[in-house]
């Protein structure tokens, strides 16, 4: 009776759209496409375009899929949580805000 139960379930967790077993694998691309954006952003050393590369970078990792947005709001917010307290201006933090949302969507 177990052996079928667990038949059933295998067979129900293959068979689903749900795909719940890659959502690391996207969290983790999606961390690395956030990454890429930031070093980009580095190298390209240009005034202003912090928005572009933060829009970027969340529409890159949330074209991954599921574990990719989650990866890319923890990120995201807590990186603006950490420089509103430090001190940057709130409009500051609610334009990148702005930005992460804008490339997710």
């Amino acid at each position: 009776m177990k052996l079928l139960l667990a038949g059933i379930v295998l067979i129900f967790i293959t068979g689903s759209e749900a795909q719940w077993y890659r959502f690391p694998l996207e969290a983790a691309q999606g961390a690395y496409d956030m990454d890429k954006a930031y070093k980009d952003m580095i190298d390209a050393n240009w005034i202003n375009s912090d928005k572009y590369f933060h829009a970027r970078g969340n529409y890159d990792a949330a074209q991954r899929g599921a574990g990719g947005r989650w990866a890319v709001e923890v990120i995201s917010d807590a990186r603006e949580w950490v420089q509103g307290n430090s001190g940057r201006g709130a409009e500051d933090t609610e334009a990148d805000q702005k930005a992460n949302r804008w490339g997710r969507g």
